[in-house]
């Protein structure tokens, strides 16, 4: 029976979804400076978390043929036959459904349709087409994933604010070098499997060219909130460091002749990045309200 439920756990993908409720919790509490009540966190938390993990696991209903080739993701659930495609879909929608009800009546019916619209995004557009169609797949694609942070500022405001883009700018931008780094390391499961990843596509020098690009492109939006003063100097600080050693995993990248591994310190980094540029933005507008 454990075992069961750390499988079906698994096609909501836990670690991803935990860092978009990190993005997400951001963007609540940097949309006021009142307190946030508990039932709104609460259903903000599990509305968003049950639906993105809705996504995630029509996500694994649709690679499963694709996850059966790649030493990455062979042994998920549904490629070994531990969870029948059939009950991951009944479990997809039951997670859909209940998620976008608590959002509609928890929270504002904007932010449930807005979070419906970014699951079909990453569930529809993105796994059934754009993945498969163009090598640009992740850039397009990617403002599906972005948009937690937007979800949790409008669950607050009951609508839209131009701050709320600039936080979905930076995961925005963050995400094509940071899955870059991921297909590198995984370069010939991608080749393999015959999916239009950029290295697959364009080479693995001119991925590795667009990751320091992007890398660049991340820095100069993640100083934003600091030049329009939704955040002050701890951020600020925190966040050049938190750069540098961004850029330094991109060149480093760049410049190496171990491809694979540095390809996995590149993508491990890029983790560790923006977790800590949302909990210092967290913690910095704490430390400017009290």
């Amino acid at each position: 029976m454990l075992n069961s439920y750390r499988n079906y756990l698994t096609l909501c993908k836990p670690r991803v979804v935990l860092l978009m409720l990190l993005t997400m919790w951001a963007g609540m509490y940097l949309s006021t400076d009142s307190p946030i009540s508990l039932a709104l966190w609460i259903a903000a938390t599990v509305g968003i978390a049950f639906m993105s993990g809705s996504a995630a696991t029509l996500n694994h209903i649709i690679d499963h043929r694709v996850d059966a080739m790649m030493a990455r993701t062979k042994n998920r659930p549904l490629p070994t036959g531990k969870i029948p495609i059939k009950n991951a879909a009944i479990f997809a929608t039951i997670l859909g459904i209940t998620g976008f009800v608590v959002l509609y009546v928890g929270a504002n019916p904007l932010t449930a349709v807005l979070t419906f619209l970014a699951a079909i995004g990453y569930a529809a557009v993105y796994s059934i087409y754009l993945k498969r169609a163009t090598s640009q797949n992740i850039v397009i694609g990617g403002l599906s994933g972005a948009m937690p942070p937007l979800l949790g500022w409008t669950a607050v405001t009951g609508h839209l604010d131009p701050q709320s883009w600039l936080l979905v700018l930076i995961v925005f931008t963050w995400t094509p070098a940071h899955f870059w780094a991921l297909c590198l390391h995984r370069f010939n499961e991608y080749k393999q499997a015959s999916i239009p990843m950029l290295p697959v596509t364009h080479g693995i020098s001119f991925t590795k060219l667009n990751i320091v690009l992007y890398s660049l492109l991340t820095i100069a939006c993640s100083l934003l909130p600091y030049a329009i003063g939704m955040s002050g100097q701890l951020y600020l600080i925190t966040v050049l460091l938190l750069d540098a050693g961004l850029i330094t995993y991109a060149l480093k990248l760049q410049f190496s002749t171990t491809d694979n591994l540095m390809a996995l310190k590149t993508f491990q980094y890029s983790l560790v990045y923006l977790t800590g540029l949302f909990s210092v933005i967290l913690l910095d507008h704490h430390l400017l309200i009290t």
